[in-house]
């Protein structure tokens, strides 16, 4: 593992409880977001199983100043259902802010907090079934930048989504932040595989 993957790896993961020996780099690429040089990097477990676009993994944005701008971490060990309620989800998502992102608790509006679902796909018994993951998401909006951000808070009480700095274009009502920590996105600008890394 290169130096840079380590570092990537090494910021997040005293955040969100990760073991980083479980996971091994996949993908090193530099992408724009918000007309913003950063780095996309995007891991698989080390053994290999489900490591395919819509598959389970840990992916992160860095920025030049190598400033978290995002990360998600999907894996079918998340697909329980018991979540926190709205307070708690609250709660470990200011924790998760003050360490992360603390600039963002400053002008901070709380929009709303429900469950949010993803979807990932996984290989069980030789076939490809899907599988969905729900957290409760908290969904803010920078009053300062006009910017959102949110985490989603899964059942065992962790962060395992989180993006900053999201542009919405109002009409006609849309993301207007590109989506490279989503692999629908990645499926749509890369033809659907994984383009080798930098």
């Amino acid at each position: 593992m290169n130096s840079l993957f380590l570092s990537a790896l090494l910021a997040v993961s005293p955040l969100i409880g990760l073991n980083e020996t479980d996971w091994s780099p996949a993908l090193q690429k530099t992408v724009t977001v918000n007309r913003e040089a950063v780095t996309l990097f995007r891991f698989a477990h080390r053994d290999g199983s489900n490591n395919h676009l819509y598959g389970e993994h840990l992916s992160l944005i860095l920025d030049q100043n190598h400033r978290l701008k995002g990360f998600v971490r999907l894996e079918a060990v998340g697909a329980r259902q018991d979540l926190p309620a709205r307070e708690e989800a609250q709660k470990i998502s200011d924790v998760f802010l003050r360490q992360v992102a603390p600039d963002l608790l400053q002008n901070r509006k709380i929009l709303w907090i429900e469950p949010h679902d993803e979807v990932i796909q996984i290989n069980e018994d030789g076939k490809r079934r899907s599988l969905t993951l729900t957290g409760m998401k908290v969904k803010s909006r920078n009053t300062k930048t006009g910017l959102y951000f949110w985490t989603i808070v899964n059942a065992d009480r962790q962060v395992y989504v989180f993006e900053r700095d999201i542009k919405w274009i109002v009409f006609p009502g849309k993301r207007g932040t590109e989506k490279w920590l989503h692999d629908a996105w990645l499926d749509e600008q890369w033809g659907g595989k994984l383009p080798i890394s930098e």
